[in-house]
């Protein structure tokens, strides 16, 4: 927002990023110390990347048309 007006975060939109992050790391962190098989650890940190990617995605430009988007 510094950069450009073109990007117009409110204080409810940091806190959603800051929270799907947190969230995002304590799950990763929660797998690697609870998975023990290394194929059954990499298999659920590639979804779970993925999910955060998705949710990501659809929070910033609304790829699915959800209502969440706000678009």
């Amino acid at each position: 927002m510094q950069l450009t007006d073109e990007v117009n975060w409110t204080l409810f939109d940091f806190i959603i990023a800051g929270a799907l992050l947190f969230c995002t790391g304590l799950m990763i962190e929660i797998t690697k110390r609870k998975i023990r098989p290394i194929k059954y650890r990499i298999l659920f940190l590639v979804v779970l990347l993925i999910a955060f990617l998705l949710i990501w995605a659809e929070l910033a430009v609304g790829i699915f048309g959800t209502p969440f988007s706000g678009h």
